[in-house]
């Protein structure tokens, strides 16, 4: 295993943050009121007695937002996670269905599925990663006859105390996944400062674009769907599950 410069991984980790903070900027001006309005649960907020505007749209854009930084912080983490790999010990972006990361370390074939933390799936979700797990195997066993083949499950964050699964793959999470790719147990907390890199700023440049679009969408929330001053609900769930769509916010 090769040694990691430190100093690589905090321009890597500067650079690939800040293009994540951008792609949250781009999403607020791209996002649309319709849009929130038809993925999100109408009846949820009406059993929770929404009764204001401006809390109706924070409430949806929150949960919007929330979902898709989600999903665009593990790409970052999952990115670090397959440089790492690839600086230690010669790792790549997989190309077989499923597997995010393989390589090879003391003649052991290792084969990566990266999710973000260790409650991600459900069941099926996880039967699908084993089949994926076991199709790579046959491949890489047909390619390279004889060879040990490790499948592992390397989650960003979280801890889990029994790491050998029945179904013949390792589950390394949080400070075990980040040893394990980078051979430096300290490696998860290390991370922790080049991430927070000018994080005031940006945040402060993110919630005065959130402060406008929240005030657009509640001036334009309350003229579609509030009548003398009260949500209209049975408008709101038209718009959001009537087999014709309402002609309105289009």
């Amino acid at each position: 295993m090769s040694p990691l410069d430190p100093a690589e991984i905090v321009i890597f980790l500067e650079r690939h943050i800040e293009a994540f903070h951008e792609a949250r900027l781009r999403s607020l001006s791209e996002i649309r009121l319709v849009t929130i309005l038809k993925r999100k649960n109408p009846y949820l907020y009406r059993a929770k007695n929404v009764l204001i505007a401006e809390d109706m749209v924070r409430g949806l854009l929150d949960a919007h937002l929330s979902s898709q930084e989600e999903t665009l912080f593990g790409a970052v983490l999952e990115t670090l996670a397959i440089y790492v790999a690839g600086r230690t010990s010669g790792g790549r972006k997989s190309s077989s269905e499923g597997i995010d990361l393989e390589f090879v370390r003391d003649g052991i074939f290792y084969i990566v599925s990266i999710k973000s933390g260790p409650n991600w799936g459900n069941a099926s979700q996880i039967a699908r990663m084993v089949t994926n797990f076991n199709r790579a195997k046959k491949i890489l066993g047909t390619n390279n006859p004889g060879a040990h083949v490790i499948a592992i499950n390397g989650c960003c964050y979280g801890r889990d105390r029994s790491p050998d699964k029945e179904a013949g793959y390792k589950k390394l999470c949080g400070q075990a996944f980040w040893e394990f790719l980078s051979g430096d147990p300290a490696f998860y907390t290390k991370m922790v400062e080049p991430l927070g890199h000018r994080a005031q700023e940006r945040n402060e440049r993110f919630m005065s674009a959130y402060a406008q679009v929240v005030n657009r969408f509640a001036q334009e929330f309350a003229h579609e769907f509030c009548r003398d001053g009260v949500i209209d609900w049975f408008a709101l769930v038209r718009l959001n599950s009537s087999r014709e769509m309402p002609q309105r916010l289009n």
